[in-house]
């Protein structure tokens, strides 16, 4: 069903393959590959997809085959069984990840692999060559200061070369790896890292974030005090100090420890909006086997790309990038403030750098839409990643009106959870305006009801029924498992649950419409609160926005607030609030008029750029701020300030 929002028609046809797609693209000679190699002949993307979802052991082990996976010991099995929790991918199979990226397909000695840009220093360029050789020295350096396989190694440092190489070096040895960006606080970091207990951390004396300094040093020794299992301290003289990096050092070859398919790689973190942050353990094998597909078969990188993704250290997407060169994409790193001098810099460095595929989030490229961002003609430029966020039907003409009709456009949803997206796009099928293009190959997404049967058409909640190799190995000191089941598993035995309300076309593409946890139900109405969002926000004296439900006893429909911020020069008054509940009651529904509307001067955000409906809707109803969200966790901790008087107001008012 059409429908339009923002004054865009929901799938609206914006791009279309052309003829030749099959010669072109990578996953075009993976199916000519799968043809002559497996004798399998597939008609079109959907019956890829459903073979992909079907044979798990065929699609997995084609996908090592094709991409030519460096093992040391054969697995027995790829896939031991498919129940979930407790599938194990590959069993007796022997890697490394840091092997299989440093292979660097299609790269000569001298050719640039990582490029990196920062508002801290000059640009700085590593070839193949250089890229090898620091890992090499670095690996050495930790090896030095007794790291083996299974110690863990932190660094507290943003998207600068030094991470990337630091982050290679550890996995070579089999040890794991974490990060936070240097815009986490202390207690943040500590509340991360005492769960994992590294042996060593290497951090930034400080950052430039657009012209201001921001000093670390207080931080690194609050967390080194508070963290007793770091035994060294390497500093990046990244503000303007000396750092001690360049000890970080040693002549032993380079070299790469095997193991396990499912040995951990890398611990990423939940959100930590509330309560210690979930430590979710990722494998090498799971890794890259999902990194390899995801990037060549889907956003089509491979030999001449420079894959740029705007991301901290503390977001999944860092990791997501990292595997760039395994697919044989150089890749532009990227530190700084997105927005300084203002929200052309980013456009402007895609055409400096000469990058191909653009990675950011679906709330910037609404930024440069509302701004009136005309990004410079790059010819290089042929593909845009989109996440974070669903990416409403304007944010999509934007690109193409403004950018030009031969981009391919991905606006990709997954999750820390799986290190990667499982529904996106593909360059075999059309791409239509606040449409998900389809499920990712390997990727099971379905939609339930509430009995926990698939639907079709109809909103449900989004699972996937069938395991995939980059689920979590689990979580770290989780021994029993506990944690990690109820976190995934506990509404609908044997499937994962993701949390994200997701409607499922017959021709398998989607819409997602916001949290499961932050839905809108008005009188048994259910609404999304990015379908919300893209109504109130594509009004010009909107800024952001923020809704939350709240149940009343004996209400059906509830209360629904809004919360605001104006534009520059805009007042929230009696015509914009009327306004706003015009073009709500004629986009959705007259239930989804707010009761009441507030202005705020700003929506508190992760420091990945998330909203917090949750944790503002249980600020609304009591619990105090400091419980209801990790400040340190936050972009803009002082937002939350404003909900908490507004319930302390309401609390006062009621018992009047």
């Amino acid at each position: 069903m059409l429908m339009t929002t923002g004054g865009v028609t929901v799938g609206t046809l914006l791009w279309e393959p052309p003829v030749d797609i099959r010669e072109t693209t990578r996953i075009g000679r993976y199916l000519a590959w799968l043809e002559s190699e497996r004798g399998l002949a597939f008609a079109d993307y959907a019956a890829l997809w459903e073979w992909s979802v079907t044979d798990l052991t065929a699609f997995w082990q084609s996908i090592w085959d094709f991409f030519q996976v460096i093992g040391h010991e054969p697995a027995t099995a790829v896939l031991d069984s498919a129940e979930m929790p407790g599938a194990r991918w590959f069993p007796g199979a022997t890697l490394n990840y840091a092997e299989n990226v440093l292979r660097l397909p299609g790269f000569d000695d001298d050719d640039p692999v990582v490029t990196a840009y920062s508002q801290s220093r000059e640009p700085l360029t590593l070839t193949a060559r250089q890229l090898r050789e620091d890992v090499r020295m670095v690996r050495a350096g930790l090896r030095s200061r007794g790291v083996g396989a299974g110690d863990r190694v932190a660094a507290y440092a943003p998207n600068i070369p030094e991470t990337y190489v630091l982050m290679l070096a550890t996995a070579s040895l089999g040890a794991i790896f974490s990060s936070c960006a240097p815009e986490f606080g202390a207690r943040s970091v500590i509340d991360r890292w005492s769960q994992i207990e590294p042996k060593v951390l290497v951090a930034v004396d400080g950052y430039r974030y657009g012209d201001k300094d921001v000093d670390r040093r207080a931080e690194i020794t609050t967390i080194r005090e508070s963290i007793p299992s770091i035994e060294h301290v390497i500093t990046i003289g990244y503000l303007g100090g000396d750092g001690d990096w360049a000890e970080l050092t040693g002549d032993d070859p380079l070299e790469f420890t095997p193991v396990p398919f499912d040995h951990p790689l890398y611990v990423l973190y939940s959100s930590g909006t509330t309560g210690l942050p979930k430590p979710i353990v990722h494998g090498h094998g799971g890794i890259l086997l999902e990194h390899l597909k995801i990037l060549a078969l889907h956003h089509d990188l491979g030999a001449g790309d420079r894959f740029l993704w705007f991301t901290t250290t503390g977001w999944m997407m860092w990791n997501y990038l990292a595997s760039g060169p395994a697919a044989g994409a150089a890749i532009v790193l990227f530190d700084g403030n997105p927005g300084w001098p203002d929200l052309s810099a980013l456009w402007e460095l895609v055409d400096t750098a000469g990058v191909t595929y653009f990675g950011t989030s679906a709330p910037f490229l609404l930024a440069c839409r509302k701004a009136g961002i005309t990004p410079p003609a790059s010819g290089r430029l042929r593909g845009i990643g989109s996440t974070g966020a669903p990416l409403p039907p304007e944010g999509w003409t934007w690109v193409y009106e403004t950018i030009g009709p031969d981009i391919r456009l991905m606006s990709l949803s997954g999750g820390t959870d799986v290190c990667t997206g499982f529904v996106g796009g593909v360059p075999l099928l059309p791409i239509r305006a606040g449409v998900i293009t389809s499920r990712i190959l390997g990727a099971r997404v379905e939609a339930y009801d509430g009995s926990g049967k698939p639907v079709v058409g109809e909103l449900g909640e989004l699972v996937i029924s069938a395991p995939m190799p980059s689920m979590p190995v689990g979580f770290w000191n989780d021994t029993d498992g506990s944690r990690f089941r109820e976190a995934y598993f506990d509404v609908f035995p044997g499937v994962w649950r993701h949390g994200d309300w997701i409607t499922v076309d017959p021709d398998g593409s989607c819409v997602l419409t916001g949290r499961s946890d932050a839905t809108l139900n008005r009188g048994g109405v259910r609404l999304g609160t990015a379908e919300f969002y893209s109504v109130v926000e594509s009004l010009p004296e909107i800024a952001d926005s923020l809704v939350v439900h709240l149940d009343t006893p004996g209400d059906p429909n509830g209360e629904l607030l809004l919360f605001v911020v104006p534009a520059d020069g805009v007042e929230l008054d009696d015509a914009l609030r009327g306004r706003i509940a015009r073009e709500l009651r004629a986009a959705l529904s007259p239930r989804h008029v707010p009761d009441a509307a507030h202005r705020v001067d700003a929506i508190p955000r992760t420091l990945s750029g998330k909203k917090l409906e949750v944790p503002v809707k249980r600020i609304l109803t009591g619990t105090p701020a400091g419980s209801a969200a990790a400040k340190g966790a936050l972009a803009n901790p002082e937002s939350l300030n404003a909900f908490a008087a507004l319930y302390r107001e309401r609390l006062s008012a009621a018992s009047e």
